[in-house]
């Protein structure tokens, strides 16, 4: 689905950790997403869904290893699947479970 959407068309805050004149985009789809739900806003959303589509979010997303709870919530609520079906979810509740015994 990839529109003519650069890095630049993101917010700033996102890459403090990496080189921008080499990020790919298509490269680092998986690091990208991640950023984007995690400390994106609304324009960088729209972006994201612009350059790479729900399908591919969603193949990133289901597979990603830490979500927060409210990227939690939002994700699954936008793609309509429930939340253990998500690999961030099931590895907090590994975590949750092994420091609380």
């Amino acid at each position: 689905m990839q529109q003519k959407i650069t890095i630049n068309a993101f917010s700033q805050h996102l890459f403090w950790d990496v080189d921008k004149t080499t990020f790919d985009l298509n490269f680092y789809k998986e690091q990208m997403i991640s950023k984007v739900l995690k400390y994106g806003n609304w324009n960088d959303w729209v972006n994201l869904k612009a350059f790479y589509g729900l399908n591919t979010i969603k193949e990133v997303t289901l597979n990603l290893r830490s979500l927060d709870a409210i990227t939690l919530s939002y994700v699954s609520t936008i793609f309509n699947i429930d939340k253990s079906e998500f690999r961030g979810y099931k590895h907090r509740q590994l975590v949750q479970n092994s420091s609380n015994s």
